[in-house]
């Protein structure tokens, strides 16, 4: 049996919403993928998923990595297309969520699917079992479920839950294709109602609802309380609703209700008065205008669920309840809340006592390991920290003893007690391995063969990554290497920004690399890249009028850029995130880039009042004066690059900077960001094992000129005259057009790199002292926005 799943070619069945979506993240991944619905009535027949397809374009966040992967989609019904499921290797069901509406869908599918095909359910918690059970014995091996979370392509988790019949090797080359060709974070799920992510995380949502209607607090109040200062994101819990839907959670709520009436905590699988009161009302949330939360005259107002009215949503956290979210001991901050009597404290420390209890109870029962219960969390609800690992963290055993101080007081959900196994340990992680109740073992993470591609995979617990051998080290810049013969060097300053030290430590580190390795690698292991320069550090030097020592500092950006474009070895550039500003220049010099599919890369100065100078303009020129040739038309290929550039527009994937130039063709786009630093090793070996030598120096670059800056500037007067830009903005976006044309000299004038850097470096040094420009740094270093002046 083959270690990989050749997927060639899949189908989604259902093309609502989320099956689209799911359609979209296979698309992405470069999968030939078809999408199916009814029949509809009328001459075209597959107008239902055609124009499901269209609506992508219209969703927010974007489905598709590029718009024009729409046209890659292909829509299909179940009467006129059903045979086109023999070519596909993969068949995902994502229709409504009622068993016997897939019952019958599997029924009608199964003897056109070919003898290798994988069927998976996208159920969110209905029984695999019971859909198995109405398949062929033969394509039962080759069923499991298959949950995303939404939205597919940005939300990390798949659940991955077999079936008895389930085929294991199957199970893991699906896992593998998964997390490498789509790249998911995939955990298993035993076949229970709702599997993990959504048991737990709904049963969070419960509790706090339980909890906030005892003590009296509002949906507004809950939300500050729950959100960031939980390590959860700002939706918090009352908002998250209304983005899921509340008709979407009283459904998982009933089916926890209905499938599980021997769980201890049964009596509280209601959904709440009010929110039941709301869906007959059609206020849904999010997607009907009005829920817990609703906008009216540009503010936002929240629910009383007493009086069924809606105010002004003005809530805080209480500061000395905030003064007790701010200690960073967790054992310390737990054990303050649980003694202070405010009604917030109250909130905070009994719905996570209540999420620690059920999760302990219910562990067995969901999943084998316990990482599996923190990594649906922290990647299907966007949490920092897994329940086991907050609860790890405060302190195993006094966290044990305070839960079953209050088990014995009556003050919990349930009076289950604690199952043996939490006082048999001191907690559920030891060096990456996590506790399995079913065995009573620790098991590590991660087996199968694609995980050995995770040089820095997702930590529990922030358990310290294996650190490499340093070969240098300064305040902005480690580089460090495994033994392979690749220099890795990652930034080290906040957010990576490019400071003095960290374009120091990056051509020292070329220059290690030219002596003693055969490639350099620029890799950090979480996001962003790089949010650019150093705003702060240059104010500094703006604000004391040191001048000489600004322009200094930009010229020596512009020797780091070349340094990097014209070494001996390769430099890979591993990107993902952010990747702003001086970011986006340092890989634009690199002989590769290889970008995590979400990466938001560009030249955004002239946001803050500046424009680009670490030779990201005299690349756009370059490019295209070698695009063009020599009689192609500069100012067309300059166009779309200038309109970019001004608006400090980043792109919204790798794909769609590939197409903006931003990313070469040639460029590696990987779907995992795990997974960046082995394709960039890999990558730079490659070119080291072709002989690589570096491109030989641009000294002839045809560039357009004075009347291509002429065209640029009357483009920039009819948004000045229209008032769609202020007069800075509009001397900055003039700025630009001059260096990309290559400055005021006859059309097909021939420059080198230099001239191009040395434009560069005069406009942003003349922008940078201008008092506007030094307002918008301020204002963006103060407030994290940009300022229109």
């Amino acid at each position: 049996m083959p270690a990989t799943l050749e997927i060639r070619k899949a189908a989604v069945l259902g093309a609502g919403v989320m099956g689209t979506q799911i359609a979209a993240q296979l698309t992405n991944a470069g999968i030939e993928t078809l999408v199916f619905d009814l029949p509809a009535e009328g001459e075209d027949r597959r107008a239902i998923a055609r124009s499901a397809i269209a609506r992508l374009a219209k969703l927010s966040p974007r489905p598709l990595a590029e718009p024009t992967l729409a046209d890659a989609i292909t829509p299909a019904d179940y009467d006129d297309d059903i045979e086109a499921l023999a070519e596909c290797d993969l068949v995902i069901e994502a229709i409504a969520e009622r068993l016997e509406l897939k019952r019958a869908l599997f029924e009608r599918i199964a003897p056109y699917l070919n003898e290798r095909a994988m069927l998976a359910s996208n159920t969110s918690g209905l029984s695999i079992a019971a859909m198995a059970a109405t398949l062929p014995a033969g394509l039962r091996e080759r069923f499991c479920g298959m949950h995303f979370f939404n939205p597919p392509r940005y939300m990390t988790l798949v659940e991955l839950i077999p079936c008895l019949e389930s085929d294991s090797a199957l199970l893991d080359r699906l896992e593998s294709f998964l997390v490498s060709t789509l790249g998911k974070g995939v955990v298993r799920a035993k076949d229970t109602p709702n599997f993990i992510g959504n048991r737990i995380g709904v049963f969070s949502m419960l509790s706090i609802a339980h909890h906030s209607q005892r003590l009296g607090l509002g949906f507004d109040e809950v939300d500050a309380l729950t959100g960031p200062p939980l390590g959860r994101p700002r939706s918090a819990t009352y908002r998250t609703l209304d983005v899921v839907g509340l008709d979407t959670i009283a459904h998982v709520i009933a089916t926890m209700r209905d499938g599980l009436p021997d769980d201890p905590w049964h009596h509280h699988f209601f959904t709440p008065a009010w929110a039941e009161r709301l869906i007959e009302r059609g206020a849904l949330g999010q997607k009907s205008g009005a829920g817990c939360y609703r906008k009216r005259a540009g503010q936002i107002e929240v629910l009383d669920p007493d009086t069924f009215e809606y105010g002004p949503a003005r809530a805080t956290v209480a500061p000395e309840v905030a003064a007790l979210l701010a200690l960073k001991d967790l054992g310390e901050r737990l054990e303050a809340l649980r003694v202070n009597p405010h009604p917030q404290a109250q909130l905070v420390w009994s719905s996570l006592r209540d999420l620690f209890h059920y999760c302990a109870a219910r562990l067995g029962e969901i999943a084998d390991h316990a990482f599996d219960l923190d990594l649906a969390l922290r990647w299907g609800y966007g949490w920092k920290q897994g329940p086991f690992e907050s609860w790890q963290a405060a302190g195993w055993k006094r966290v044990a003893g305070w839960i079953e101080e209050e088990i014995a007081q009556g003050k919990t959900m349930s009076d289950a007690p604690l199952p043996a196994w939490v006082t048999e340990v001191d907690g559920v992680y030891r060096a990456g391995s996590g506790y399995a109740p079913a065995t009573g073992r620790f098991a590590l993470r991660g087996q199968l063969p694609v995980y050995a591609r995770q040089r820095a995979p997702e930590r529990l617990l922030d358990d310290p990554l294996a650190p490499g051998e340093t070969v240098f080290e300064n305040a902005g810049l480690r580089a460090w290497h495994d033994g392979d013969g690749v220099l890795v060097a990652s930034f080290t300053t906040k957010g990576h920004v490019i400071s003095a030290d960290v374009l120091a430590g990056v051509r020292e580190s070329v220059a290690i690399a030219e002596r003693d390795f055969d490639a350099l690698v620029l890799w950090h292991p979480e996001a962003p890249f790089s949010y650019g320069a150093d705003l702060k550090g240059a104010m500094a030097m703006l604000a004391g009028g040191e001048r000489d020592a600004f322009s200094l500092l930009v010229a020596e950006f512009q020797r780091t850029s070349q340094t990097l474009k014209y070494s001996m070895v390769p430099v890979i550039a591993a990107i993902q995130g952010m990747t702003l500003g001086g970011g986006c220049e340092l890989q634009m010099h690199s002989a590769r880039t290889v970008a995590a599919l979400e990466s938001y890369v560009g030249l955004v100065e002239a946001g803050v009042g500046l424009l680009p100078a670490g030779g990201g303009l005299k690349e756009f020129a370059l490019r295209a004066s070698n695009a063009q040739g020599e009689g192609g038309d500069l100012f067309t290929a300059l166009a779309p690059r200038f309109e970019r550039v001004a608006r400090a527009l980043p792109a919204g994937s790798a794909r769609e900077a590939q197409g903006a130039g931003l990313l070469r063709d040639a460029d590696i786009v990987v779907m995992n960001p795990f997974e960046l630093l082995h394709v960039a090793r890999h990558q730079a070996r490659a070119l080291f094992e072709a002989g690589y030598r570096p491109p030989l120096p641009a000294r002839t670059i045809r560039v357009a000129g004075r009347p291509a800056i002429a065209n640029f500037d009357a483009q920039i007067i009819n948004l000045l005259e229209g008032r769609s830009i202020s007069e800075h903005d509009a001397e900055i976006a003039h700025r630009i057009a001059v260096v990309l044309c290559g400055g005021e000299v006859d059309a097909n004038e021939r420059v080198d790199e230099a001239w191009l850097l040395g434009l560069e470096r005069e406009h942003f040094v003349q922008l940078a002292m201008s008092e506007k420009t030094q307002a918008r740094i301020q204002h963006t270093l103060k407030t994290g926005k940009p300022l229109r002046n």
